[in-house]
């Protein structure tokens, strides 16, 4: 089978996150119980965020959009490297690599996108508090994070076919525990510098827009907050924004490591090492921090619970 597989012009062989058989069992019972933790999570956050009348503000609608991207995110990507850590077939087919690529592409990118969209939420909701109703209304908030889910999915497909019109005549063993661009170039036998080119300008342009907005709408906010009087109305106000906050220091600190870091680091381990990172941890963790650091939340949690 495995022969098949590796001489097939439409099937591209994996790597598992181990070769050693107990290391293995322990990777797929780590990575079982973090996928189950993001989804359970954010399928409560959603949920919660559904029912209760409380929660139905933009911010709000905001987060139950990043529960849906983190939900899709890691279901593209977990469940192909739970198989292939415990299973001796790690093959995947070109269509299947490609729609992975592409939900990784998209779905990242729509998350750079909210966090910043939710950024400007708690931006209007400080700084403009007597107008935050009229600024952040439904009609809105329903535009912005349509566009948001729109323009990235786009820009994904564009990237996809472009990566998949190469001729891979290298090898077709992908140095990657999934379907990741840059991975692909390396097995290319053509030229592929514009096609990286292409894909760090755009990859920049989401990027460097999206934490410009956080960025300055953070700047906006820490300047209101400190011109508040009273210690109870600073700690009130920082703390509607402190889970968001948490999250974005850890997409953004994570991003910056895997782009930014000293070339004498960068390697192919710890390339794959980030990725899992940002793709299964980072996921895991979103609602676990609004959960626990945003009082509304928590509060509804506790009502749920006791009906």
């Amino acid at each position: 089978m495995e022969e098949v597989n590796q001489t097939s012009s439409d099937i591209f062989i994996l790597l598992a996150l181990s070769n050693v058989p107990h290391l293995q069992a322990i990777c797929f019972i780590v990575f079982l119980v973090m996928y189950v933790i993001t989804l359970s999570g954010n399928l409560l956050l959603i949920i919660v965020v559904r029912i209760n009348p409380k929660l139905q503000t933009p911010m709000y609608i905001f987060l139950s959009n990043l529960s849906v991207i983190d939900i899709s995110f890691s279901s593209a990507i977990v469940p192909k490297i739970l198989i292939n850590t415990v299973g001796k077939d790690r093959s995947i087919s070109l269509l299947g690599c490609a729609m992975q690529m592409y939900f990784h592409l998209a779905l990242g990118g729509t998350e750079c996108v909210i966090l910043a969209l939710m950024a400007y939420d708690r931006f209007a909701a400080i700084c403009r508090p007597l107008h935050y109703y009229t600024i952040m209304n439904k009609t809105f908030c329903a535009g912005l994070s349509a566009g948001a889910w729109s323009i990235c999915f786009m820009n994904s497909a564009v990237f996809v076919i472009l990566t998949f019109q190469l001729p891979f005549c290298k090898s077709h063993h992908l140095n990657h525990f999934f379907c990741e661009m840059p991975p692909f170039f390396a097995l290319s036998c053509r030229d592929t510098l514009m096609n990286e080119i292409a894909m760090y300008i755009v990859a920049g342009i989401i990027a460097i827009c999206s934490f410009s907005l956080t960025l300055i709408s953070y700047t906006r906010i820490i300047s209101t907050i400190l011109k508040i009087r009273s210690t109870q109305g600073r700690h009130k106000a920082f703390s509607t924004c402190a889970s968001h906050l948490t999250v974005v220091t850890l997409y953004y600190g994570t991003i910056m490591f895997v782009y930014l870091r000293p070339h004498s680091i960068d390697s192919a381990e710890t390339d794959k090492t980030l990725s899992i990172l940002y793709t299964a941890v980072t996921t895991m963790l979103n609602p676990v921090t609004y959960s626990m650091r945003n009082k509304e939340v928590k509060n509804a949690l506790k009502r749920a619970h006791k009906k």
